[in-house]
């Protein structure tokens, strides 16, 4: 039996989850949990990078008290933030959340110098204004003196530097720089100096599945455990996710990552790097095993979630099960939205934001609060039916297959009417995806699994999932209401 701790961290939340294989099956056991979020100082937004050490520590103390052998420790995190490290070992500036206004002009003083176009054929990445790229550009204009002679380490090789003093970086949280060249999977040291940015500031990258070191002496002493190896898994949580997906009988299958967002895409050999892929907003990040995640990132679970809230402020308090009922009585396809206007993107009365789109948009009015979670339902099941053919026209394969991961596949009647609108197969689970793949990949590096398909096998035979078949009747539903989601604005 081998046992590791999984350290997935979110924007809003951490947690500590410690996986056992025995006997080709893997277990978890969720050990910690804690809050996380950005720090505000002088007029500035920052991570609390020492309380997040904090917290990690606490994590493997319990876990070792609780009687748990543990074989390695690693973690993931958000992609796109990093931070410097001085000569002395110590952070020059707290590391910046990916949210700080200083990337507010960033993109435009940028392009002035490398169009987008440019850099997206090298490096392959869609345009945010949060990326690294514009980040480290406005960084190095407000703070040159904080690039001179120190490192740049994204967060999760922070942490593991934090741990086990191995100064590198992990390939598939570096692919979420938009610094990298997409074909070689290396710096791209062109790019770089053309911003004005010294590439001496850049350590070597690592592949995942590999060892980064060994818990330091005094942590050792400090946590009553021995020499845990510290390990470099999918950093980036996305990567993590996709390497969780229980790949069965379809040789073409495609992914959603569903959460608060819904992370749409395919795993390849090589990046897709075209006008049409740049264009429809398609990303080509770094996965396990040398794989590539070509990807776009579409609206999930924030409608419903932001409706859960407004409604639990009028007394309302629906779980997410009282929700799924109400919309299985409701009037399907009366009323659609696109979820991915931005209207609905920052929090807000949700409910009534949606009323009022159907409105202006000629559908009438919504009646109650059922009505409400059914045009959200369906309007999601519509948008991935779209985009998953969108993701077709790009890459000239037709899915037999769309594997949904993530706590967003637990919504039963979300998965069943995006078979329905696809009209192929939706198989859903893992829900512990991220950490799943985590452990997969520690285990992958302690020479404990072979490969990522062992490690997907050893998922198909520890989690359940479930296979949600098309239903003919309503598929033809969701080809009529077609054209009218596509003229939404």
């Amino acid at each position: 039996m081998s046992s590791y701790l999984a350290i997935d961290l979110g924007a809003s939340s951490g947690r500590g989850i410690v996986g056992k294989f025995e006997d080709r099956k893997l277990g978890l056991s969720e050990i910690h949990r804690f809050p996380n979020g950005p720090v505000e100082k002088d007029g500035a937004l920052f991570w609390d990078i020492e309380g997040l050490l904090r917290e990690i520590k606490t994590a493997l103390k319990k876990a070792v008290s609780a009687g748990h052998g543990i074989n390695g420790i690693a973690i993931d995190t958000w992609g796109v933030d990093y931070a410097m490290l001085g000569k002395d070992g110590k952070f020059v500036r707290d590391p910046y959340h990916y949210r700080d206004s200083r990337t507010n002009d960033a993109p435009e003083k940028l392009f002035k110098i490398v169009p987008f176009d440019k850099i997206y054929e090298s490096t392959g990445i869609q345009f945010m204004q949060l990326n690294t790229i514009f980040q480290l550009f406005a960084h190095k204009n407000q703070h040159p003196e904080d690039l001179r002679d120190s490192t740049f380490l994204m967060i999760p090789d922070v942490l593991s530097y934090m741990l086990c003093g191995q100064v590198e970086c992990e390939y598939t949280d570096a692919s979420t720089t938009q610094l990298l060249d997409a074909r070689t999977g290396g710096w791209d040291f062109e790019l770089i100096e053309k911003l004005g940015i010294p590439r001496s500031i850049f350590p070597k990258i690592v592949p995942p599945c590999t060892k980064a070191g060994i818990l330091k002496e005094e942590l050792q002493k400090e946590l009553g455990c021995g020499p845990v190896p510290v390990f470099h898994v999918g950093s980036h949580d996305t990567a993590s996710a996709v390497a969780s997906v229980p790949v069965g009988f379809a040789k073409n299958w495609a992914y959603i990552s569903c959460g608060t967002w819904a992370l749409l895409g395919v795993e390849n050999d090589k990046p897709v790097i075209t006008e049409k892929a740049r264009k429809a907003g398609y990303t080509n990040e770094g996965g396990l095993d040398r794989k590539i995640r070509f990807l776009t990132n579409i609206m999930g679970l924030w409608l419903l979630q932001e409706c859960s809230r407004n409604w639990k402020e009028q007394g309302k308090n629906y779980s997410y099960s009282d929700m799924v009922k109400m919309a299985e009585k409701a009037e399907p396809m009366k009323f659609i939205v696109n979820p991915n206007n931005q209207r609905f993107l920052a929090p807000c009365d949700m409910p009534a934001k949606i009323k009022e789109y159907c409105r202006e948009t000629g559908q009438g009015e919504l009646k109650d609060d059922a009505a409400v979670v059914r045009c959200v339902l369906d309007s999601l099941a519509l948008c991935f039916k779209v985009k998953t053919h969108e993701l077709e026209e790009i890459t000239g394969v037709k899915y037999e297959c769309l594997h949904i991961v993530g706590g967003g596949c637990q919504n039963k009647l979300l998965m069943q009417l995006s078979a329905d609108a696809l009209d192929i197969p939706v198989v859903a689970g893992p829900v512990e995806a991220t950490a799943i793949g985590n452990l997969m990949a520690q285990a992958i590096a302690d020479k404990k699994l072979g490969s990522l398909s062992d490690g997907r096998d050893i998922v198909k035979a520890s989690f359940p999932v479930e296979t949600y078949k098309p239903q003919e009747k309503q598929t033809e539903l969701f080809e009529k209401s077609l054209d009218k989601y596509r003229k939404l604005p």
